[in-house]
């Protein structure tokens, strides 16, 4: 089948190489770029690169290169159309289909982009003619002289009413053609299709490989019911699925690091004169989630850059909504709020270079722009209102789908209304022994002052159950894997994405398999070299702790002197025991969660599912105890 070279690149923006990588490769940024072990060569010394701002990955190692569909045709053995469907999977497309009408869609698209070319090209030459005049000066004074004006294709629409309509159809184009491409305003009530863009500085919209898609026009008219007209949805232009200059932006936003986005088309050209080459902006609308995305593809936090004014802020807090239930580790958003209520390019004009180099520079985190949103403003004097806000965190932080950044902005909104409402969490004070006046008996109370040194706690309160918990500071699974690779060097490479992919209820033990992964990623894989980097990290005691549990278990492929092929089928059985019984305690959180806002049968019978299963891992689960205990049980017979 032939597919679309539209449908085709659809899929290049929506799923990174990386993303597809990701799947077989553990990835390490390096720079402006992704790096791991080539999986087509055993390596220990990681030569195999992802750029995806470029769209390719490189394999240093066996020369290998290409996009996604070459990466999963080369691994997987996959046909070019097996490779497709997979990837139209993961970007949420449905395959097209070859059918006559698909394929005559497929040439109207051709015919809409050759006509919106040759539209560009006659904006362009009414621009520079005698037409054009009165913008060229509007241009002057908006300090876009004839270099901005050629590289960004700046044109101008003239007012009659037919002239782009007569110049398409003399080259041959058809009247309907220039309507599907949004050029011309039609309806039931307009005998004559007429010019859409009239007395108007034109801004070319362009894809993602540069070919014209749609137009921006600005009006020279003061009292213009519209002051920017922007072309309709059509086959080829989606507002909410575009950015302004992205096209050129790409590259500069690999240079730099970073991409910004700003609110107006004037604005990008501004910036990009004065050296920020990588900014985009909006088509007229909320920042959406597909643009959101777009951003993310060129850089893990795009920065948002916005006017100072009401309505600047207004954008602002309105790009939190839509961005908060899609960050993540390695994808959020930064913002400027410029000052006195200016643009970049009224900044730029009255301040230089210099000033909005250090705005960009000052940009604040996503939870800055949080926290001032519902604190900027807000009356917090009585319990209901301060309740009232922490609800509003609250559900704020649940609106993020990731676990482990939804725990830390939990945190951090919490520590923060600690801060503001004064007070010291777990403090207690007692009064002096004794009776007060009229022979009271003294009460504990929670005292205003916090208690001034540590918080010590006895020795009766540290044995206790309550205060030990349930649970040793690291699960016997959890030191057993790490063990095993600490002993075993050699299984880790053997094990490496499994491994890379863990997730661990221990703080320490998280920390140490990220040290023993980096570590046999720089080249280091020699059990004393594994010590070595442990100790760098600071898990030196934590490694003693693990070495003392391994020396009272009875289950002897933990340790160093047990045969490899013992202590890898131990390491492959406890490692599907814990991403198996991690999946579903995060499973049985989010239900948990879900249930405690809104109770549901469905949810109800899940998790009662997914308690039945983890009861019975239980039983599996118990084949570990002879590691860090006396029972004696083997993990041969799981």
């Amino acid at each position: 089948m032939r597919y679309p070279p539209s449908f085709l690149d659809e899929i290049r923006a929506r799923v990174p190489v990386s993303a597809v990588v990701s799947k077989k490769v553990k990835l390490k940024k390096d720079r402006r770029e992704w790096r791991g072990l080539s999986p087509f060569q055993a390596e220990k010394t990681p030569s195999f690169y992802v750029n995806d701002q470029k769209g390719f990955f490189h394999d240093f190692s066996s020369g290998k290169h290409g996009d996604g569909f070459t990466f999963l045709m080369e691994t997987e053995g996959l046909t070019f159309p097996e490779a497709v469907e997979r990837l139209a999977g993961m970007a949420g497309l449905p395959m097209p289909v070859e059918t006559k009408e698909a394929q005559e869609a497929e040439q109207r698209r051709g015919s809409l982009t050759e006509v919106l070319e040759w539209a560009a090209q006659f904006f362009e030459k009414q621009l520079r003619g005698p037409a054009g005049a009165e913008a060229r000066a509007y241009l002057a004074r908006r300090e876009l002289g004839e270099k901005e004006q050629t590289q960004f294709r700046l044109g101008f629409g003239p007012s009659e009413r037919y002239a782009l309509r007569d110049h398409l159809a003399a080259k041959g184009a058809s009247v309907e053609t220039m309507i599907e491409a949004g050029l011309l305003v039609h309806g039931e009530d307009i005998a004559v299709p007429y010019d859409r863009f009239r007395n108007r500085i034109i801004f070319p919209i362009s894809d993602r490989s540069g070919r014209v898609i749609a137009f921006g026009g600005r009006a020279m008219e003061k009292d213009a019911k519209a002051k920017y007209l922007n072309s309709p949805e059509t086959p080829l232009f989606h507002k909410g699925a575009n950015l302004y200059n992205l096209h050129n932006a790409r590259k500069a936003a690999h240079s730099a690091g970073n991409i910004i986005a700003v609110e107006g088309y004037v604005d990008v050209i501004a910036m990009t004169a004065a050296g920020f080459p990588q900014t985009v902006a909006p088509l007229g609308t909320a920042l959406t989630a597909d643009q959101c995305a777009l951003l993310w593809n060129h850089a893990e936090e795009p920065i948002l850059c916005f006017d100072g004014d009401k309505a600047g802020r207004a954008a602002a807090f309105r790009a939190i909504d839509t961005a908060l239930p899609l960050i993540g580790p390695g994808r959020s958003l930064r913002f400027v709020l410029l000052p006195d209520g200016q643009d970049p390019d009224e900044l730029l004009r009255s301040a230089g270079p210099s000033a909005l180099a250090a705005a960009v520079a000052a940009a604040r985190p996503l939870v800055d722009l949080i926290w001032a949103r519902e604190t900027e403003g807000a009356l917090l004097d009585t319990p209901e209102r301060r309740a009232g806000l922490e609800r509003r965190l609250a559900e704020l932080a649940r609106a993020i789908a990731d676990e482990s950044l939804r725990r830390h902005y939990q945190k951090e909104f919490s520590d923060r209304c600690d801060s503001l409402f004064g007070r010291t969490r777990g403090q207690f004070q007692r009064r002096p022994e004794g009776r007060r006046p009229g022979g009271q008996q003294q009460r504990f109370r929670r005292d205003a002052e916090p208690m001034r040194g540590p918080l010590t706690i006895g020795a009766a309160l540290a044995n206790s159950p309550l205060y030990r918990g349930t649970t040793p500071a690291i699960a016997p699974r959890e030191a057993l894997i790490l063990l095993i690779l600490l002993n075993h060097p050699e299984l880790l490479a053997a094990n490496l994405e499994a491994v890379a992919a863990l997730d661990f209820a221990s703080a320490e033990g998280e920390r140490l398999r990220a040290v023993l992964v980096r570590s046999l990623a720089d080249g280091s894989g020699a059990r004393e070299e594994f010590a070595r980097a442990a100790s760098e990290a600071g898990l030196q005691a934590f490694c003693e702790k693990l070495a003392g549990m391994g020396a009272h278990a009875t289950l002897w492929s933990v340790r160093a002197e047990a045969a490899p092929a013992d202590a890898g089928e131990s390491l492959r059985q406890a490692l599907v025991l814990q991403h198996r019984v991690r999946a579903l305690d995060k499973e049985l959180r989010k239900i948990e969660a879900r249930l405690a806002i809104a109770p549901n049968d469905h949810d109800s019978a899940r998790l009662s599912d997914i308690q039945a299963q983890l009861n019975a891992l239980d039983g599996t689960e118990a084949a570990l105890d002879g590691f860090g205990s006396q029972s004696g049980r083997s993990l041969r017979s799981l």
